[in-house]
């Protein structure tokens, strides 16, 4: 059977969901039992999403082979149930890379090298290579951006190329936005029609058009839809704004959408297998008594006047999805870090758990310290994540060990006491200033002390990949590690090392035995990227017991 392709593109203005309908879609496609391969398209020229700030582009997403992503890929991960890779993934810096290092190395023999097709045939090269290497019926290529940018045009006319001459191979899906504004009443179609328009000035018709809107499409607009946009009444797709987006593939299927995407691309309507996803999206409206609060203590929230929970995506996922699966109605507070530091500790009071999460550099770290502090010493259910773990190793040196000058060589070069030190192999890099990619990334395997807290999570949810060794893989993002040579006074103070690397023998998990401490834990890797909403991560679910 030849390979189909769905493009989803968007119109009107960013962020509509364009990852959720692209995910929702391929979770339908899957749960009838066809293999799918997601692939998304940023426009912008860096290579990856790593040394991008969160606050402009959203909580980067590490998989499993150490690509720093968009936030997309962690959409597709936790929709299909399946880790993403390098090839799910494709940036415009990528794609004029490859062609101009081919370029000088004569792969072109002597032509002038252009857009098209050049380029063209660059990003249909790797889209298909992504599908061949999954062995798909369906790859689904989300395109980055919004239709009428100059940045993401050689994606269209790729998909353009691609549809050309090709029955029952190529479907366009258009992402849009049904608006009503107060003053009126009622929802205006006339931003989708000339969204549309744009496409059609591309060569492009789209087969569908979803509609992202604050209530229920009426008859009227789908009409008007339908008239204006050349797309039949019933390929007007109605995506509801709801309170979850795990909603959204039940609502699409009700529609029929995914049997009608089938039926244009020629291929079987199976029978869709969608129970566990009812059930999880279930337990998401199920009544909670347990209410509880989770400070996060960072610095990447706010956005000119607003707050956005992109610059930690993951983290917010993962709590939600421990939380549903514990019968928990969890709420947020966000602390900036920085007003800690002025010893504003009041808006540390009345919360039931404290959360530090990812970070890089000193600003904010000392707010972040008596944010620990705090939760150590109150007793206030503790989760360190990464910068969150190796900020309690110093807040724990200072404090209990009484080692006042212990830092981390990233925030002070010239502490008595390093107790985070740098990754083996970082220095030069760093003094090269090669940042991009150099970390330690992505999947490393890691040893669980028997006995601990951590051991009983992974074990009470089956979540070891060896049960006998105790061993698990988890996904790292970082440059500095525990210094090996602290160990022994940390051990003697209390301090459990509950989980170690298995090659470099690095420090990966502390924790505060239970007699000590209701839960206190930080890790060196992010298990909040691996947490999916049919199987939360085991700390989180441990972490949300105790609160």
């Amino acid at each position: 059977m030849p390979t189909k392709f769905i493009f989803v593109s968007g119109g009107v203005i960013s962020g509509l969901g364009k990852g959720v309908t692209t995910a929702s879609i391929a979770l339908l496609l899957q749960s009838r039992g066809y293999k799918i391969t997601p692939v998304k398209c940023e426009n912008y020229l860096n290579i990856d999403a790593g040394l991008i700030n969160p606050i402009e582009h959203g909580d980067p997403f590490l998989c499993d082979d150490g690509t720093e992503a968009d936030m997309d890929m962690g959409t597709y991960e936790k929709f299909l149930g399946k880790n993403m890779y390098r090839q799910n993934f494709i940036t415009m810096g990528q794609i004029y890379k490859d062609v101009i290092d081919r370029e000088r190395n004569f792969g072109y023999n002597g032509e002038d090298v252009e857009a098209i097709p050049h380029v063209t045939s660059d990003i249909l090269d790797r889209i298909k290579q992504a599908g061949i290497k999954d062995n798909s019926d369906v790859i689904i290529i989300e395109l980055g951006g919004t239709a009428g940018e100059y940045q993401n045009a050689l994606y269209y006319e790729a998909s353009r190329i691609l549809s050309r001459d090709k029955k029952n191979t190529v479907v366009h899906v258009h992402v849009t936005y049904l608006p009503t504004p107060q003053h009126l009443g009622e929802p205006k179609t006339k931003p989708t029609q000339l969204s549309v328009k744009m496409l059609n000035s591309m060569g492009i018709q789209p087969d569908f058009i979803v509609t992202r809107s604050e209530k229920v499409m009426d008859k009227r607009r789908r009409e008007r839809f339908s008239l204006f946009c050349g797309v039949q009444p019933e390929h007007v797709i109605d995506s509801v704004d709801m309170k979850s987006p795990y909603e959204t593939p039940l609502h699409l299927a009700e529609q029929k959408f995914d049997e009608q995407i089938l039926q244009m691309l020629g291929l079987n309507n199976r029978n869709l297998v969608m129970d566990k996803w009812k059930h999880m999206v279930d337990s998401i409206h199920r009544k909670k008594t347990k209410r509880k609060t989770i400070a996060i203590v960072g610095k990447y929230f706010a956005t000119g006047e607003y707050q956005l929970r992109d610059s930690y995506a993951a983290l917010m996922d993962a709590i939600d999805h421990a939380s549903w699966a514990k019968g928990v109605n969890t709420s947020v507070r966000w602390i900036q870090a920085e007003r800690l530091e002025k010893g504003e500790l009041d808006e540390l009071n009345g919360i039931d758990g404290i959360i530090v999460p990812i970070g890089w550099g000193p600003r904010g770290v000392e707010g972040k310290i008596r944010a620990i502090n705090v939760a150590r010493t109150r007793k206030i259910p503790y989760l360190g994540l990464c910068y969150g773990m190796q900020l309690a190793v110093v807040e724990y040196a200072r404090n209990v060990l009484g080692l006042k000058d212990a830092h981390t060589l990233e925030c002070n070069p010239h502490t008595q006491y390093p107790v985070i030190h740098m990754v083996s192999g970082q220095k030069e890099l760093l003094e090269r200033r090669a940042y991009g990619g150099t970390m330690r990334l992505g999947r490393w395997e890691c040893q669980v002390k028997v006995g601990t807290i951590a051991d009983k999570g992974y074990s009470e949810y089956n979540a070891y990949n060896n049960k006998d060794k105790h061993t698990v893989w988890e996904r790292h993002r970082h440059r500095y590690e525990f210094n090996n040579e602290y160990v022994p006074d940390f051990e003697k103070s209390g301090m459990v090392i509950a989980g170690r690397s298995i090659i470099e023998h690095l420090v990966e998990i502390i924790e505060l035995p239970r007699q000590v401490h209701p839960f206190f834990i930080g890790t060196q890797y992010h298990h909040e990227y691996r947490s999916r909403p049919l199987s939360p991560h085991p700390i989180f679910l441990e972490y949300i017991a105790v609160l």
